[in-house]
């Protein structure tokens, strides 16, 4: 004769009330530590690439202000040269 599991008495199941807590919270504690371990890796991903991609901007902005100081050397010298230019022109003496 098969005896339902819910009618079973506690010891045809194997295991204890108590038992059955400590499972319980051990899957629980395990749960946590997992959980801890996932942050924690997230977060120094998130670091790195977080550190990453301010070397990007930095390196970016540096090339920016260099080429930027490049055309504006260059267009004070294009300014100066057709100002002379002009100057010449007119018939004005150089100076």
């Amino acid at each position: 004769m098969l005896v339902p599991a819910c009618a079973a008495p506690r010891a045809l199941a194997g295991q204890t009330a108590g038992q059955d807590m400590q499972n319980a919270g051990h899957k629980s504690k395990q749960a946590a530590k997992d959980t801890g371990r996932a942050a924690d890796e997230t977060s120094k991903k998130a670091a790195h690439v977080t550190k990453k991609n301010s070397k990007k901007a930095g390196h970016a902005t540096k090339r920016g202000t260099k080429k930027t100081a490049r055309r504006t050397r260059n267009t004070a010298k294009g300014a100066v040269r057709g100002a002379r230019q002009g100057a010449q022109q007119s018939g004005h003496p150089r100076r």
